[in-house]
C-alpha cells in the first residue's frame, strides 16, 4: 500500500511541476483551476483494495519577466514618430541659449546619433528626419486611437485613459529649461508630459534611475566620439540591462533591433573605414526610422578672448582647443594670457592623463595628430598609418595551441583548447586544438623627421626606443599596459616604429601611434643620463615633470605653481610661432569673466567659461569681446523605455 500511495503522490508532483514550468514560459498571467478524482483498482494479497487520489491544482498566478511587457503607450511606433514631429529642436535649443543667432543654433540641432559632419554620418538620404510638423504629429495620435475630444487639453483613447508621459531627468538648469518648452510643445499636441526633475546622483546612480531603467521618458546627454563603435553598448540587443543579467549594459531603453546589433557587431570586428561606414549606415537608418530617442541639439560650448585676437580655431570633435596654439595672436602683443581653472598636477603623460596635463603638454609635447570634426589629421605624424595610406596590413596567419593571441573578450592569452577566439573571417569560434586562422595587424609609425629637442638635438631612434621602454615598464606608473601587452613584435627604425600586433587585434584606432619619445640624450641636473635613471624614479624627476625637453611650439620656462606656467618658444621648432610668450594662468571660475573684461586675461576656454553673462555679451557688441560658440560633444536627447517593469 504505502508503494502505491508513494507512486500516486509523485504523479500528483510531477504534473504539478510540470503546469508550473509551463506556466513560467508565458508571458502573460494565466490562472487555472483544476479538480480531478482518479481511481485505481489493485490487489493487495488477493483482495481488491480502492484506492482513490485527489488531484488539486491550485490557482497559479505567473508574473511576467521584469521589463518584458511593451509600454502601453510608447510601444506605439506612431506615438513615437508624433512626439518626434511635435518637437521643435531649434525652439528647444533657443530655450537655453536664447542670445545665439539662428544659424548658430540650428549649428546645434542634431537628426541622427551622429552630427552632418562626422566622418561615419550616413548621409541625408540614409536616416529619416522629423522636422517640426505638429500637424503631421497630431495625425498620427489621431491614427494611432488618441483623440482630442473639446474641453479637453490632452488628448484621450477609447477607454478614457489620458496620453500622459512622466519624464525624467536632472535638476540641471539647461535641462529644466528645455524640458519646460517641451511640455508646452506637447501640450499643443495634446500629450500631457509630467516633469520630474531629480538630483543627478540618483538619475545617474549605479543602482537608481538609468541604472534601473526606472523612467518613463528619459533625459541626459551621451557623448560623441571620433569612433561610434562606442555606441554599440547603448542600443544593441545584449547590451540591455536587467535583473537577469545583474544590471549589466547601458541600453536602459530596452530597444532591440537585430539589424543595429549586427551592425555593431561587425563594425567592431573589421577595421576597415568603408565597411565600418556601411556598418554605421544601417545603425542610422533604423535608429531614426524606429526612433527609440529623439535626438535633440548639442551642448554649446563657448570661448571668449579679446576682441583682437587672431587665430584661435575651435572646432567641434577637438577637444584641446590650443592644437594650433602657435598661430594665436594679437597684433602689437609679445605674450598671451590663457585664463585655466585647474593646474596640472604633473606633465608625466604616463602618470596623469588628465585634461589639465595634455593641455599643458599640447604645447610642449603635442598628440601626434588632431581630431577636428571627428576625425583623425596628422599633425607629428609625417601621415596616418593606415590601410588606405599603405602603412599597415592585415594578414591572415596561422595560430596553433601555446601562441600568443587575443581572445574574444580582448584579453591576451596563451592559446589553449576550448578558448574561444575572432577568427580570420570575423565569427567568434571555440579553439579545438587544431592551427586556425586569425588576423594579424602589422603597422608603420612614421613621424615628421624635422623634429627637435629644445636643445636642439633632433628625434632620434633611441627617443622612441626608451619610450616604449618606459611606457611598459610596470615601474613607471603607467596607467594603462594594454598596448604594451597587445605588442607581439616592435621593430626601430629613425623616427618611425614598426609593431606587429598579437593576433586577433582588431582596433579600430590601430593607426594612431601607442608610444611617444623621450630624449634619451638627456643629461639632468644630477648628472645622470635620463636614458640610465630607473622606470621607478621618474615621477620625481622635475626634468619630466615640470621642466620636460619639447618637441612642440613652446617649452616650459617657469612654473610657479598655484599661480601660473609660462611657455616660451621652442626656438628649434621648425614652424612659425606667432606670439613668443604664453601664460596658462590659474583662475577660479567664479571670477573668471571679471579678470577677462579687466584685461587681467585673454582668453577664457569652456572649460573656465559655461555662458556668457549679458555683460560679455554687450562687450562683443562693442568690439571689446569676441565670443566664439561650437557644439559640444554632449548631446540632448529624449529616451522612450520601451518596455514596463
Amino acid at each position: 500500500m504505502g508503494k502505491i500511495a508513494s507512486r500516486f503522490s509523485g504523479f500528483v508532483i510531477g504534473l504539478l511541476l510540470t503546469t508550473l514550468a509551463l506556466s513560467a514560459c508565458r508571458t502573460v498571467v494565466e490562472t487555472v483551476e483544476v479538480k480531478k478524482v482518479e481511481t485505481q483498482i489493485v490487489e493487495v494479497e488477493k483482495e481488491k483494495v480502492v484506492v482513490q487520489t485527489e488531484i488539486v491544482k491550485e490557482t497559479v498566478v505567473v508574473p511576467p519577466k521584469p521589463f518584458s511587457t511593451p509600454h502601453p503607450i510608447l510601444r506605439d511606433l506612431r506615438v513615437r514618430r508624433a512626439l518626434a514631429y511635435c518637437t521643435d529642436k531649434m525652439a528647444l535649443a533657443a530655450s537655453v541659449y536664447p542670445f545665439l543667432p539662428l544659424d548658430q543654433l540650428n549649428w546645434l540641432v542634431i537628426d541622427s546619433f551622429l552630427p552632418p559632419y562626422h566622418w561615419a554620418y550616413a548621409g541625408d538620404e540614409n536616416i529619416t528626419f522629423y522636422p517640426y510638423d505638429p500637424g503631421k504629429g497630431m495625425a498620427l495620435l489621431e491614427e494611432a486611437g488618441w483623440k482630442k475630444v473639446q474641453g479637453m487639453d490632452y488628448r484621450v483613447n477609447a477607454d478614457g485613459n489620458t496620453l500622459a508621459l512622466k519624464l525624467t531627468t536632472t535638476t540641471f538648469p539647461l535641462r529644466q529649461a528645455w524640458a519646460a518648452a517641451w511640455e508646452e510643445q506637447m501640450r499643443a499636441c495634446g500629450v500631457q508630459i509630467i516633469r520630474q526633475h531629480v538630483p543627478s546622483s540618483w538619475w545617474l546612480g549605479e543602482t537608481t534611475g538609468l541604472a534601473r531603467r526606472d523612467f518613463e521618458l528619459g533625459a541626459f546627454a551621451w557623448p560623441t566620439q571620433p569612433d561610434p563603435g562606442v555606441q554599440r553598448s547603448w542600443w544593441s540587443c545584449d547590451q540591455i540591462p536587467d535583473p537577469d543579467n545583474h544590471w549589466q549594459g547601458y541600453n536602459y531603453i530596452g530597444w532591440c533591433n537585430s539589424k543595429v546589433t549586427k551592425a555593431f557587431q561587425e563594425a567592431d570586428r573589421t577595421i576597415s573605414r568603408s565597411e565600418r561606414i556601411t556598418d554605421f549606415t544601417v545603425a542610422q537608418q533604423e535608429f531614426t526610422n524606429e526612433v527609440p530617442s529623439i535626438p535633440l541639439f548639442y551642448n554649446a560650448e563657448f570661448f571668449a578672448a579679446l576682441g583682437a585676437l587672431e587665430g584661435i580655431l575651435p572646432t567641434p570633435g577637438e577637444k584641446y582647443y590650443n592644437y594650433n596654439i602657435q598661430d594665436w595672436g594679437i597684433p602689437g602683443r609679445d605674450t598671451l594670457i590663457i585664463g585655466f581653472p585647474r593646474e596640472p598636477a604633473t606633465l608625466f603623460s604616463l602618470m596623469d592623463g588628465s585634461f589639465a596635463t595634455q593641455f599643458a603638454l599640447e604645447m610642449v609635447r603635442p598628440r601626434p595628430y588632431t581630431t577636428l570634426e571627428y576625425d583623425f589629421q596628422p599633425l607629428y605624424l609625417a601621415q596616418l598609418s593606415t590601410l588606405e595610406e599603405g602603412q599597415a596590413s592585415d594578414d591572415e596567419i596561422e595560430v596553433k595551441a601555446g601562441d600568443q593571441v587575443l581572445d574574444a573578450q580582448g584579453n591576451v592569452v596563451e592559446l589553449k583548447e576550448g578558448y574561444r577566439v575572432i577568427d580570420a573571417n570575423g565569427q567568434e569560434v571555440q579553439f579545438n586544438g587544431e592551427p586556425i586562422k586569425m588576423k594579424q595587424l602589422v603597422v608603420n609609425y612614421v613621424f615628421r623627421n624635422d623634429l627637435k629637442w629644445s636643445d636642439g638635438e633632433p628625434l632620434q631612434q633611441a627617443d622612441f626606443q626608451l619610450g616604449y621602454k618606459i611606457a611598459c615598464d610596470p615601474d613607471s606608473g603607467t596607467t594603462s599596459f594594454q598596448a604594451c601587452q597587445r605588442t607581439a613584435r616592435i621593430e626601430f627604425d629613425g623616427t618611425s616604429y614598426r609593431i606587429t600586433w598579437v593576433p586577433g587585434y582588431q582596433d579600430s584606432q590601430y593607426f594612431l601611434p601607442p608610444y611617444d619619445p623621450y630624449p634619451a640624450h638627456q643629461k639632468l641636473s644630477d648628472g645622470r643620463m635620463l636614458v640610465d635613471v630607473p622606470a621607478g624614479q621618474w615621477a620625481a624627476l622635475p626634468e619630466v615633470t615640470e621642466y620636460p625637453l619639447s618637441y612642440g611650439p613652446y617649452r616650459v620656462s617657469q612654473w610657479e605653481k598655484g599661480n601660473k606656467i609660462v611657455f616660451e618658444r621652442n626656438p628649434f621648432w621648425p614652424g612659425k610661432v606667432r606670439t613668443p610668450t604664453i601664460v596658462l594662468k590659474f583662475v577660479n571660475a567664479d571670477n573668471a569673466e571679471s579678470r577677462l573684461m579687466e584685461g587681467e586675461v585673454d582668453v577664457l576656454g569652456p572649460e573656465t567659461l559655461v555662458i556668457p553673462s549679458e555683460k560679455m555679451l554687450q562687450a562683443q557688441r562693442d568690439g571689446l569681446l569676441k565670443i566664439i560658440m561650437v557644439p559640444g560633444p554632449n548631446w540632448e536627447h529624449i529616451d522612450f523605455n520601451q518596455f514596463v517593469k
